[in-house]
């Protein structure tokens, strides 16, 4: 790579510290001490990748091999890119500027599925061919994981291997096996076959996939010995033992989520029936104060950061977190590291944590109640009610807070005009909450933001097999809650409905698929997860070029014997409860949280003895 030339083009850009790397605690090794090079890719821009916790613990976990050096590269920004294809540079490794095609494996993580056109246009900036079966010997192996790897089906062309469940093990065990092929001579299918026989490993070419004449599937069976009729996810056991960095990369430039992130453990019993995450993740697992303890100290010497976050899905969930959070604050206040619980839940929100939280400095409360009328949320299965939220907001409000952010959902399965009507009045409710505080004890200048996101269909969740709105649908219900929230002090947002129509498409898309990603890249598509470039007659010419219709995933109801594109893939959660589930969701039934009791939900087969 040209030094001078690569500093010439990010003189020229937008944040060029984007590009630049040395950063604190970086790890450097010398390339030509090591026999395998990772390439470890985010397929969005730095400061979106650096705050992937998934990305921060495979860095390190992968550079502690003496043989392996792991490198980050990301999505250049489009004048960064534009100046790259001008001066013929191609995509490159933060670390060494190290040009993509040289390494020997190539690690997407996918965390959403607007940004497969990115994946694609990263490789094609690399030089590395975009279709699987045109790479030949000395191409690196492109690996994809992450929770939109569960349904990895629309990328089956484009990708050699994916990474299913948790990688802090499938990792080791995939890079032991690339050390044993790369000195054995062997062609690049045997060490997919190899690789197949890694648990949690699932190779797309080596299966097949058959469709009935109206477009829904017929079979998805394997075509070599090598692989499994079903490919089951990765769990780890322990999580005290798990792999967790002592020392975290500290970029020159904010990112996203510019903090510690404290793991405090995995998975979800809440059961919430929209929530891939909620099912995917099972089972919950977590990790003891003192470990927890140990970490914090670890990284707040190694970064000198001053906030910690309580990350999970459901933080507040966590058994132990009132002495947790006591013991942190006890140890951290006189060094001003403040506290956030990033995921709040309404009914185990209790108002002696933010009274802790807040004695170094207030960080943001937010609440999800996801629907508006107690109706709808026990259809999703949301267990929270409205005297939860009013009881929250008003302890945080009585402790010095005056704004707090609200998400919902907008397109839920049964959703009313009635449930619309549920999301503005309490937003009303939450301000009247303010008002009855002690003028004494409320701060002035209250602020209520409301959010809602379009809800979108999701494999392995009871909602798997539900419509989405149309677009019209779903604009219309926004038009009506910019009007009912055109209130004092109440702030409305809302997500484009034209981004979440796509992403419904291709959560539950087939192979056929692959095409029209190919056609939309071409097209212009790229960075479809931000407004400003996000092009919707590029993904509609690319469906009318392949004769598909984008209705066929996002608006169809599913049967319910119906063949998934992903029902190869094993998560532990069985077909049966999902679909069990979806009948109590029509019923307006709840499922307790599975902490109190066991709801059945097939797991343990995969978890034994873990729940």
């Amino acid at each position: 790579m040209d030094r001078l030339l690569l500093d010439s083009i990010m003189g020229q850009v937008s944040k060029p510290v984007r590009y630049m790397g040395n950063e604190y605690n970086m790890v450097e090794k010398n390339p030509e001490d090591v026999s395998i090079r990772f390439a470890f890719a985010f397929p969005d821009v730095y400061e979106v990748g650096m705050s992937h916790l998934g990305m921060k613990i495979l860095y390190h976990l992968i550079n502690e091999r003496e043989d392996t050096y792991c490198e980050r590269v990301f999505a250049p920004w489009t004048d960064m890119e534009e100046k790259m294809r001008q001066a013929g540079v191609p995509l490159f490794s933060l670390e060494t500027k190290t040009p993509v095609s040289q390494f020997d494996l190539v690690g997407f993580t996918l965390q959403y599925e607007m940004s497969y056109t990115n994946l694609l246009n990263m490789l094609d900036l690399a030089g590395i061919p975009l279709l699987a079966e045109d790479r030949k010997e000395g191409h690196p192996f492109v690996i994809v994981g992450g929770p939109c790897a569960y349904n990895p089906e629309p990328l089956a062309d484009f990708v050699d291997l994916v990474a299913l469940g948790e990688g802090e093990e499938i990792i080791v065990e995939l890079l032991d096996q690339y050390a044993e092929w790369k000195g054995s001579g062997e062609s690049r299918r045997e060490f997919l076959e190899r690789a197949a026989q890694i648990p949690g490993i699932y190779v797309p070419g080596f299966y097949d996939v058959s469709y009935l004449e109206d477009g829904r599937i017929r079979s998805v069976k394997p075509n070599n010995p090598a692989a499994e009729e079903r490919v089951a996810k990765r769990i780890i056991r322990n999580m005290d033992e798990a792999y967790f960095p002592d020392r975290l990369i500290l970029p020159f430039m904010d990112i996203v989520h510019d903090r510690i992130m404290l793991e405090l453990f995995r998975g979800c019993t809440r059961g919430c029936r929209f929530c891939q995450a909620g099912m995917i993740y099972r089972p919950i697992r977590e990790r003891t104060p003192e470990k927890l303890l140990e970490m914090a100290d670890k990284l707040i010497r190694s970064t000198g950061y001053e906030e910690l976050s309580l990350a999970s899905l459901s933080s507040s969930d966590y058994s132990c977190l009132e002495g947790l959070v006591r013991q942190l604050m006890e140890r951290y206040q006189d060094k001003r590291v403040a506290l956030s619980l990033p995921s709040l839940r309404l009914d185990s929100f209790e108002k002696d944590y933010i009274q802790e939280m807040q004695k170094v400095r207030k960080t943001g409360l937010t609440f999800a109640p996801e629907a508006g009328t107690q109706r709808l949320r026990d259809v999703i299965n949301k267990g929270v009610t409205e005297e939860d939220l009013f009881k929250a907001v008003t302890d945080a409000f009585e402790s010095g807070w005056n704004g707090v952010k609200l998400y919902f959902m907008i397109g839920l399965p049964t959703e009313t005009q009635e449930d619309l009507q549920g999301i503005a009045d309490l937003a009303k409710g939450v301000a009247q909450c303010y008002y009855n505080v002690d003028p004494e004890k409320r701060h002035k200048g209250l602020k209520i933001t409301i959010s809602t996101s379009s809800f979108v269909p999701k494999p392995f969740t009871p909602f798997q097999w539900e419509a989405q709105n149309t677009m019209e649908e779903l604009k219309e219900k926004q038009s009506f809650l910019k009007k009912a929230l055109n209130l004092k002090n109440i702030y409305y947002n809302w997500h484009d409905p034209g981004t979440s129509y796509m992403e419904a498409v291709f959560a539950r898309g087939d192979r056929r698929l692959g095409k029209v990603l190919l056609s939309a890249w071409k097209n212009g598509a790229k960075f479809d997860g931000w407004t400003e470039h996000f092009k919707m007659n590029a993904w509609m010419k690319a469906f009318e070029e392949n004769n598909l219709q984008p209705g066929f995933y996002a608006h169809r109801k599913r049967e319910k014997d119906e063949i998934f594109p992903w029902d190869h893939i094993d998560v532990g959660v069985s077909k049966a409860y999902l679909w069990k589930e979806w009948e109590r969701a029509l019923e307006g039934k709840t499922t307790p949280d599975c902490r109190l009791d066991c709801t059945g939900c097939g797991i343990r087969r995969l978890g034994e003895g873990l729940c």
